[in-house]
């Protein structure tokens, strides 16, 4: 995904949130503050989550091996520059419950061999 798809990506998120709502609450036309509030919950966190997932893998970090070697990421630990070994993918869960999944690349200290997802 690249940044300038996010626009379309995330209106159209929560238009069906707008849209769920409606048909919910006429589905629903006695139902308690409470429920509506859950209701809302529910399809929010799940705009919240693709936002986060989609924010998350624009992150410099997703491309580990992008840009000189002034910009590469180093070891937490030691402060050795990391190696790349592919990408992999990272599953989440968010506060709300929602998941996750975050291909990215995973990263190894050759001085440590601590493998981790960087950060950035």
């Amino acid at each position: 995904m690249r940044i300038e798809d996010l626009d379309t990506r995330w209106h159209e998120l929560t238009e069906e949130v707008i849209t769920g709502m409606k048909e919910w609450r006429l589905q629903h036309p006695k139902a308690t503050f409470r429920e509506i509030e859950t209701a809302l919950d529910q399809r929010l966190a799940h705009v919240r989550a693709r936002m986060l997932e989609d924010a998350a893998l624009l992150s410099r970090a997703a491309e580990l091996e992008a840009g000189d070697s002034a910009e590469r990421l180093t070891c937490p630990q030691c402060g050795t520059p990391l190696q790349a070994r592919g990408k992999q993918t990272r599953d989440l869960v968010t506060q709300h419950d929602q998941p996750i999944h975050l291909e990215r690349q995973y990263a190894v200290c050759p001085q440590c061999q601590q493998g981790f997802f960087p950060p950035r």
